[in-house]
């Protein structure tokens, strides 16, 4: 006999409205009808209490608690943080702004220097220099390196330390895939370090990840906003509070200072172990000039 097809799974947190419609007709019958009215109602729900849409859906206020933890959030305050973050991000996209603002080759490129600097001066001023000094350590002395990041900036960010580290000789690779994160994750044990990038601190995937490759002994080290999930769940978190336009056009000028700071743990590392590291870049050349037939050594490239 052919089993019954399984119910989707609940979607991560981080976008419950995506979560209603992939789990529509498989909540329990009550949770079906808090679903439901939330669906009806999204605006209306983030300035409800609980009492409230358990009175509009007539249930009691334990089934909205496990309507909201079967989407993955903690609770009806947490579901509604997450609703109002998926509600704001829609609208941006659904109502983008009227005037495009200036489009002249210089005028565009100050705005987008301007954004990067406020950036990266507010990481400056932020960064805390023990935690720092912790990080470096981590990965100065690790046997393997993770990075991990979803979404543009921070995959992006994540394949850029494995660049970086591999190059100073540590087994270093980046995955933004949610799947071979957990994979690789459950094969680190200690002495291997998992290092995440997170703009927000609320992508459950990579929260996820580092909860399990910290529990097989591996050192989690993250960049992050301050007081995230991610923050929270990591032996090591670099964390800031960086400001970001509301410019849906304009690229998130967090990921130049994820950059900087990324460059700088590079550095701090590379003049950890020196002898170490411009040995590993010898051997590299050498690799790299035999594979291309060439004679004499090759640079590297940025």
């Amino acid at each position: 006999m052919t089993p019954p097809p399984l119910a989707p799974r609940s979607a991560a947190p981080n976008d419950v409205i995506t979560a209603l419609s992939d789990m529509d007709r498989h909540f329990a019958a009550r949770e079906q009808r808090v679903a439901e009215v939330v669906k009806a109602n999204l605006e209306a729900v983030t300035q409800m209490t609980i009492a409230d849409l358990a009175a509009l859906a007539e249930v009691s206020t334990p089934t909205v608690v496990r309507f909201c933890r079967t989407l993955g959030c903690d609770g009806f305050r947490d579901f509604k943080m997450v609703l109002a973050q998926n509600l704001a991000v829609s609208r941006q996209y659904l109502d983008p702004p009227v005037s495009p603002g200036v489009t002249g080759g210089v005028e565009v490129v100050q705005q987008v220097q301007d954004a990067a600097l406020r950036s990266m001066a507010t990481l400056e001023a932020q960064i805390d220099g023990d935690t720092f000094e912790r990080a470096r350590a981590a990965i100065a002395g690790c046997r393997s390196l993770l990075a991990i990041g979803v979404g543009g900036g921070s995959s992006m960010t994540a394949e850029e330390a494995a660049n970086r580290f591999f190059r100073l000789g540590r087994i270093a690779v980046a995955t933004s895939d949610p799947y071979v994160m957990q994979m690789r994750a459950a094969a680190m044990q200690p002495g291997d370090v998992l290092l995440a990038f997170s703009n927000s601190g609320h992508a459950a995937e990579v929260i996820a990840a580092l909860r399990v490759a910290r529990s097989y002994g591996a050192t989690t080290v993250c960049i992050t906003r301050d007081g995230s999930p991610l923050a929270v769940a990591s032996e090591i978190a670099l964390c800031f509070d960086l400001p970001e336009e509301q410019d849906i056009y304009k690229p998130t000028a967090s990921r130049f200072a994820y950059l900087l700071l990324l460059d700088a743990l590079a550095l701090a590392v590379a003049r950890t172990t020196p002898e170490d590291s411009a040995d590993r870049l010898r051997r590299l050349r050498s690799s790299l000039t035999a594979y291309h037939g060439r004679t004499g050594p090759q640079p590297l490239g940025d």
